[in-house]
């Protein structure tokens, strides 16, 4: 048996994302367009964007627990990285698309604009990033004691 790999990880976090991504628009789709359908989405792109933790947000989960930070300091330091890579991802997928999947600057569902950053990152999430943050340690956690057997071939 082996645990999980660095590049299989990262498959885990993307597919994680895509999931709560699907599952997370299907519901505010009703709130938003009172729609019982659900209707949910996602964008291709999402998957290296979620993968992406198994680089930056494993290193710095072992460090802060090195460091013995308390589950708040944590969920604090994970809100600021999401919005950093929400940020990073969204001016790099805006410079080879010409548009954000997420575009914040965009009002939904009869609603003012939001308050939000170059259309990339929206304040009013960094309550979600925060929980969103503290998922990923236990994401992090379950990912670490799974175990493959080696490929007969």
């Amino acid at each position: 048996m082996r645990r999980l790999n660095r590049g299989e990880r990262a498959l885990a976090y993307g597919l994680a994302g895509w999931c709560s991504e699907v599952l997370s628009t299907g519901v505010r789709s009703h709130g938003r367009d009172q729609d019982w359908r659900l209707t949910s989405h996602t964008y291709l792109w999402m998957l290296p964007v979620y993968g992406v933790a198994a680089f930056v947000f494993e290193p710095a989960y072992a460090a802060t627990k090195r460091a013995g930070t308390p589950w708040w300091g944590r969920a604090l330091i994970w809100t600021g990285g999401i919005y950093a890579v929400e940020a990073a991802s969204g001016e790099a997928i805006r410079s080879i698309t010409g548009e954000v999947p997420w575009d914040y600057s965009r009002p939904r569902g009869g609603k003012p604009v939001p308050t939000h950053w170059r259309g990339l990152v929206r304040p009013a999430y960094a309550p979600v990033w925060f929980a969103v943050g503290l998922g990923m340690e236990r994401l992090h956690d379950l990912l670490q004691r799974v175990q493959i057997a080696p490929s007969t071939e």
